[in-house]
């Protein structure tokens, strides 16, 4: 039970600092509004290393807090889950990811109604192309989800300790800064399915479409692609 608490709380904090920085740089009369790609990224990766951190004090020592590292942790047997423990930390991290989107919408509560453009408030919650192609923007996911799960094991098996979320935390700057372009950098089905799902339900003054297509097929799927590859590459090379 620990475990998911450290999870959902660890996933909520990723989404609403992470979200929180989207927001900050893309709604209209926020302080730091055009603040740009290099705001993001780094917002991004302190996100994550919060999110591990706090995963960890609250009793999740993996701290995934993504699905696809679940998901690639109980395929190689890493961290020992059974097939209901991977599903019901899967579930934890979706609801961290509403949690942390409804979160983001409060704190920006004053800020939607003045931005007119749907898309920036959609991109608020979850990921977008730069140029929408389902098939090339769900390879970009494939590729940077497979060399975050391969960077995450590297800093692990380095035995960083404590610094270990600090580098991850590097790790997604350099990832975002290198192959966020495309796709935004999902990389993960919680950070995007969970503040999507809430953008759908939540009172968002002129919200537009929800880009289900979008956020199942690239956002979702092509970081569960990847962390499959990852299982592939890894088992071959008996890492």
């Amino acid at each position: 039970m620990t475990n998911l608490l450290g999870e959902f709380l660890g996933t909520m904090t990723l989404t609403a600092f992470g979200c929180g920085v989207v927001a900050n740089a893309v709604l209209k009369e926020t302080k730091g509004n055009s603040a740009g790609w290099v705001h993001i990224c780094w917002g991004w990766a302190f996100s994550v290393m919060m999110g591990i951190y706090v995963a960890g004090a609250f009793g999740a020592p993996e701290g995934d807090i993504n699905p696809a590292v679940t998901l690639f942790k109980f395929l190689t047997g890493i961290a020992g889950y059974t097939f209901i423990q991977a599903i019901f930390t899967m579930i934890a991290q979706f609801a961290g990811g509403i949690a942390g989107g409804t979160i983001v919408y409060l704190l920006y509560s004053n800020h939607w109604a003045v931005t007119e453009d749907k898309g920036l408030k959609l991109a608020v919650f979850g990921t977008g192309p730069a140029r929408r192609d389902l098939r090339a923007n769900c390879l970009t996911e494939v590729i940077a989800t497979f060399f975050l799960i391969m960077g995450i094991m590297c800093i692990v098996r380095g035995d960083a300790g404590s610094l270990t979320p600090f580098l991850i935390g590097g790790l997604i700057f350099v990832l975002g800064s290198a192959m966020g372009g495309p796709t935004g950098y999902s990389m993960n089905p919680a950070r995007d399915m969970g503040p999507r799902i809430a953008h759908a339900l939540l009172p968002i003054p002129g919200k537009g479409d929800n880009d289900w297509q979008y956020g199942i097929m690239v956002a979702s799927l092509g970081p569960v692609i990847g962390a499959v590859i990852a299982v592939l590459a890894f088992t071959l090379a008996g890492f």
